[in-house]
């Protein structure tokens, strides 16, 4: 069962390959995602990683949590579930 991490405090330069690099020596990586802003491009100091197997996900959370990276020390944590958002759109705002 794969588990998802929150990696926080991220350089604006580092990237998904450098985080799929350092996650990579503490088990198999399912996905990497860092999160970027929409309209700019750039990233938003944060991202995922989703690991293959919960031993895997705590050696990569306590082994590189606190880890200076493009220096900055990054947060490794599990990440919590998404909440569901409301889906409600404009487009049909005035439909009776």
């Amino acid at each position: 069962m794969t588990k998802k991490l929150y990696v926080g405090n991220l350089s604006y330069r580092t990237t998904e390959d450098t985080l799929r690099t350092m996650f990579a020596e503490y088990g198999e990586i399912e996905s990497v995602n860092v999160i970027t802003d929409r309209y700019s491009g750039q990233s938003k100091g944060f991202g995922f990683v989703e690991m293959s197997t919960e031993e895997a996900a705590k050696a990569a959370i306590e082994g590189l949590n606190g880890k200076a990276v493009d220096d900055r020390e990054i947060r490794v944590d599990n990440a919590k579930p998404r909440a569901d958002r409301d889906r409600r759109g404009g487009g049909d705002r005035y439909r009776y």
